[in-house]
């Protein structure tokens, strides 16, 4: 898994209610748990977060930083963490 930040605008995903405690706290301190998300392409698909995302697409009406999400990319294994997945494998 690699950790990043990419752009609201990138990320595939399903808008949903979220509860006001959740938009008080990403406008107070900001996302502090990353979304993790699946790289398509030149596109990426939210896999847990759709409640993170639906308050930062909110807040970014009003304040561009929330545009840029902090997200965990679950399906890139070609950067860091390369060589542990490069040299593990089932044994049977």
């Amino acid at each position: 898994m690699i950790n990043t930040i990419i752009q609201l605008d990138q990320i595939d995903y399903t808008p949903c209610a979220y509860p006001l405690a959740l938009y008080e706290s990403i406008a107070t301190r900001g996302v502090a748990i990353p979304i993790k998300v699946n790289r398509n392409h030149e596109r990426f698909t939210c896999i847990d977060g759709h409640q993170r995302l639906s308050v930062c697409a909110a807040l970014a009406q009003k304040d561009a930083r929330f545009a840029r999400i902090p997200v965990m990319l679950c399906n890139d294994y070609s950067k860091s963490g390369s060589g542990f997945w490069g040299n593990t494998q089932n044994i049977h």
